[in-house]
């Protein structure tokens, strides 16, 4: 460490007297370094007396350790005194110690004979009363303690013989042996009689017998003290002398084997509520939730063992801290296995919320939060929610999956027509099946009152339904290409499953709005939005796969038309083809009223009229030339078949809106030269000004020549242009009307 570098009194001063302004702050200078000073001055006194204090405490031990010094040394010449006084070196000590140990074998072998012949007489009275005892494992064993004095006593004979009687020979030992086999035998009976009393402390207590552990703990703590006074001799014995120990006749007569009754009581105890939760959870294997509903026995033992069991165990047992541990260790080790088996998602759910109840029950019942340890599940609850989305995921993809396969495999094969509703649709089974999956995740996402868990389920919904929405659309497509085709290869149905699918769809469109409906209004606005969006962004969904559908049958309408289309116009045009059109479409339509879900049916019915006229238009504006007046009559009558067929289906007033443009293309072909404009501007108000659509269609008049199509189109543009006419803020039909070129138009044709 380097040291600081001093600054003189000068430098110090010159470094506050830098200009002559600073005189006046001299004062302020002088009474800052004043404070400065008693500071440095006050933490110098504190350290000084700190360093007296330590200093006084120091040699206050020094004198007290001189004392005891001094104490011992007093000790020990006492001692020296006694070794060398003349009482203690008797000559004749040897012969006294002899005559002594001889008298004393006489006595030990003379109560040896006595107690071997009044043991089976004994064993026999204590077998009985074990018996008698025993035979009800939940009280009053009213022999407990007699019992075990009388076998303490058998037993410390027992250990004393068979001591002695190691340097005998070996018939001698085996004989003695079995003349104790029968004092053994009860001995173990005895301990396993006393550690069943151990796993049954609560039936016991609950059975008015309380009495009985108390014995109980009586015997442990007994036996406790046995076990230490024996390690305590064979530690002495171990340290001292031979000699020395020669003079302890317990060191030589106690052979007694450690028994360690407390470690084996508690953990009998422990075992015991493990094999209970056990018990509890065989019982109820395939029904998890039933487990845990039958987990309030928790509360009630704990309940009754603060209040009838605490109180028959010794303070230094802290038997109440061991049961809360124990009973937390076992629910523990019980819910990982629970958790282990993989049980169904409710299951999560019901755990995830017991779990909350558990931690508040402890709580209540004031339990040490430190006696709830581990943390159950390793405080890793809330990945049960996890672990549910997941299972949600893995059951979701899984069953939708499964139910995809088998209603694609339907659906592309179409062996069987589809399944007949209640109210006369076409359907699916496929759907009902999907939509109360579904029901049933949410249902149990609410069971867990947990706005994050119903938003994260109705997330995965979401994804499981656009996934199967996207499939479908993919689906309609490749089978309608193939009918396009390869009509002669594929199956027939296509029109059937499309109508199924496409009122399947609006169904579950139906069912997604219910559900968001019941279930937004559950959880706060946090999560509310989510649900919202999600559950519409499905229901949109299904709403696109119905229409994809609508446009597929309107598709396979106009498949069938092709050959029909292509002669609009054209000289076959003039004798009536266009008949053919409207009944072809009429069939069509036949069916599809009478299977189809009537919301879809107008919504392609209005598809269908706007396909009617864009063909019309666009084969009218690409077409031949036309034979003036007989285009306009054949016209005529082609707008009185329209008229008639779709008023079938809608109101004449909702109707001549949206076939006006027919009329007034009409109005234009058969306008005069200087009355055209006329025409047009009424068509130019409502679909704007179409120059190139009007142009194609004066060139197709045989009744107008270059110069004639050339003086109406130019009145009519200098008029868009005086006007400044521009589109309409909506797009029209018009803007589907596709014009085609000279070259295109001959290549349709040939």
């Amino acid at each position: 460490m380097s040291a600081v570098p001093t600054i003189s009194a000068a430098q110090a001063v010159g470094e506050y007297l830098q200009s002559p302004d600073d005189l006046a702050k001299v004062a302020a200078f002088r009474k800052k370094l004043e404070k400065e000073k008693a500071s440095i001055d006050a933490r110098l006194r504190s350290g000084v007396k700190e360093q007296l204090d330590a200093t006084r405490e120091g040699l206050r031990k020094l004198f007290g350790t001189r004392n005891n010094v001094q104490s011992i040394k007093d000790e020990m010449e006492t001692v020296d005194k006694m070794c060398g006084d003349p009482a203690y070196a008797v000559s004749t000590f040897d012969q006294i110690s002899r005559v002594s140990m001889v008298h004393r074998n006489f006595e030990q072998t003379e109560e040896m004979v006595n107690n071997l012949l009044e043991m089976n007489s004994k064993l026999e009275m204590l077998e009985q009363m074990l018996v008698d005892d025993s035979n009800d494992i939940t009280g009053p064993a009213p022999n407990l303690l007699s019992i075990h004095f009388q076998l303490n006593r058998l037993e410390a004979f027992r250990n004393q013989t068979m001591h002695q009687a190691k340097k005998s020979s070996t018939d001698t030992r085996n004989i003695l042996n079995r003349w104790f086999e029968r004092l053994t035998h009860l001995i173990e009976a005895f301990d396993d009689y006393v550690l069943e009393i151990a796993k049954n402390v609560l039936p016991i207590v609950r059975a008015g017998n309380p009495d009985v552990i108390v014995r109980l703990m009586k015997v442990v703590e007994m036996e406790a003290r046995e076990d230490e006074k024996a390690i305590a001799i064979k530690l002495v014995k171990k340290a001292g002398k031979m000699d020395a120990a020669s003079k302890f006749r317990s060191m030589q007569a106690n052979a007694r084997v450690i028994k360690h009754y407390r470690s084996k009581v508690m953990k009998c105890i422990t075992d015991s509520i493990q094999a209970k939760f056990d018990e509890v959870y065989a019982a109820n294997d395939r029904n998890p939730a039933g487990f845990l509903d039958d987990l309030v026995f928790i509360y009630k033992d704990l309940i009754r063992i603060e209040s009838d069991v605490v109180p028959c165990f010794p303070p230094s047992y802290d038997i109440w801290s061991t049961f809360v541990r124990e009973y937390h260790k076992a629910l523990n080790n019980t819910l990982n296995r629970l958790v282990k088996s993989e049980p169904e998602a409710s299951v999560l759910l019901t755990l995830h919320a017991w779990i909350k109840e558990y931690k508040k029950s402890m709580r209540e019942l004031e339990i040490p939060p430190e006696l709830l340890e581990p943390p159950l599940l390793e405080g890793k609850e809330q990945s049960l929610i996890e672990d549910y989305l997941q299972l949600i995921i893995k059951k979701l993809d899984e069953w939708s999956g499964n139910l995809m396969r088998t209603e694609v495999a339907a659906f592309t094969a179409r062996e069987e027509p589809p399944e007949v509703s209640a109210d006369g649709l076409y359907t699916a089974s496929g759907t009902v099946i999907f939509l109360d999956m579904v029901n049933q995740q949410v249902d149990l996402a609410l069971d867990s009152n947990q706005g994050l868990v119903l938003a994260r389920a109705v997330e995965e919904v979401n994804r499981v339904m656009r996934s199967i929405q996207d499939r479908w659309v993919k689906l309609v497509d490749t089978e309608y290409k193939k009918h396009t085709e390869k009509p002669d290869e594929v199956p027939g149905g296509l029109v059937e499953y499309c109508i199924a699918l496409a009122n399947d769809q609006i169904k579950s469109a139906d069912f997604t709005e219910g559900l968001s409906a019941r279930i937004e209004s559950l959880v706060s606005d946090k999560y509310r939005v989510t649900i919202h969006d999600r559950l519409n962004d499905a229901l949109d969904g299904y709403l696109d796969v119905a229409k994809r559908c609508t446009q597929t049958l309107i598709g396979i309408i106009f498949n069938d038309l092709k050959p029909a289309v292509k002669q609009l116009f054209g000289p076959t045009w003039y004798d009536g083809t266009h008949a053919q059109i409207i009944e072809t479409m009429r069939d069509y339509m036949s069916d599809y009223q009478a299977f189809l879900n009537e919301s879809l049916f107008e919504v392609l019915l209005e598809d269908l009229l706007d396909m009617y006229l864009v063909t019309y238009l666009t084969a009218l504006v690409n077409g031949p030339k036309l034979n003036m007046p007989a285009a306009t009559d054949r016209m005529k009558k082609d707008l009185d078949e329209a008229y008639q067929f779709f008023g079938t289906y809608k109101k004449m007033k909702e109707l001549e809106p949206q076939m006006e443009v027919l009329d007034q293309v009409l109005a234009m072909l058969e306008a005069s030269k200087s009355l055209a404009f006329l025409s047009y501007w009424s068509f130019a108000k409502a679909h704007g000004p179409c120059i190139q659509f009007v142009e194609a269609l004066m060139k197709l008049r045989s009744d107008l020549d270059r110069s004639a199509v050339s003086e109406v189109m130019e009145s009519i543009k200098r008029k868009v242009k005086e006007e400044n006419l521009a589109d309409p803020p909506e797009p029209t039909i018009m803007k589907k009307i596709v014009i085609q070129g000279a070259l295109s138009r001959f290549l349709v044709r040939s």
